[in-house]
């Protein structure tokens, strides 16, 4: 099988934990050699601020099979969040894109695994109580990275001075590493969809063999 490159426009540094998530659902969808890369915009000399600018750098710059577009719905209407994302693609675009948006914040994927939390903090057997909600609470949670962050604290187990030195946003990205599954993801909405375009667009990129225009019967 080819390779398949794909490219992430996202809006923060933090986001970068998404990478994982979007290349385990790329081999959940079969595809298993898959790599994600993320567009950086703060690299460049002069940063673009328009997504639609963010877009056109990022396909001129990245050559990739799929561009992967986040944006966090944060309490808005997915359809809101969905609509922007089209009208910023540009007119004629030929590199397939899939939008990406949780409910809240991409950090509400993080809190299914407290191992991986633990993991990302530096202390994987601490015994410390996280207080990370029921799962049918993440798309309700005001603010999941204040509720990540917390949690990576927690589980640090560091107390007085070492707790206010601790950084949470640099264990972000070590959180989607040290999860084996994201299927409990599953239950959420948001991420259903994710899948589901995902899936869409692999299935129209390689269609059933009983579909391809290969083998489909000449019109009479």
């Amino acid at each position: 099988m080819s390779s398949i490159y794909g490219t992430l426009i996202s809006d923060g540094t933090s986001d970068r934990a998404l990478i994982r998530i979007l290349e385990w659902l790329l081999r959940e969808c079969g595809i298993g050699n898959s790599r994600v890369e993320r567009f950086d915009p703060s690299l460049l000399p002069d940063p673009p601020k328009a997504l639609t600018d963010k877009i056109h750098l990022a396909v001129d710059l990245y050559e990739c099979d799929i561009l992967f577009v986040h944006r966090d719905a944060e309490a808005r209407p997915i359809e809101e969040r969905l609509d922007e994302i089209r009208r910023a693609v540009p007119d004629g675009m030929l590199t397939p894109h899939v939008c990406v948006i949780p409910v809240r914040m991409s950090e509400a994927w993080l809190l299914l695994d407290e191992g991986a939390i633990r993991k990302a903090a530096g202390n994987p057997k601490g015994t410390t109580a996280l207080k990370i909600p029921h799962w049918d609470r993440w798309e309700e949670t005001p603010n999941p990275k204040d509720l990540l962050y917390a949690a990576l604290r927690d589980a640090s187990g560091f107390r007085g001075h070492r707790r206010k030195k601790f950084r949470p946003s640099m264990c972000v990205e070590l959180v989607a590493e040290n999860v084996n599954s994201f299927d409990p993801l599953r239950k959420l909405s948001a991420f259903r969809l994710l899948e589901s375009d995902i899936r869409s667009w692999w299935t129209g990129r390689n269609p059933p063999a009983s579909t391809s225009p290969r083998t489909a019967k000449p019109a009479t």
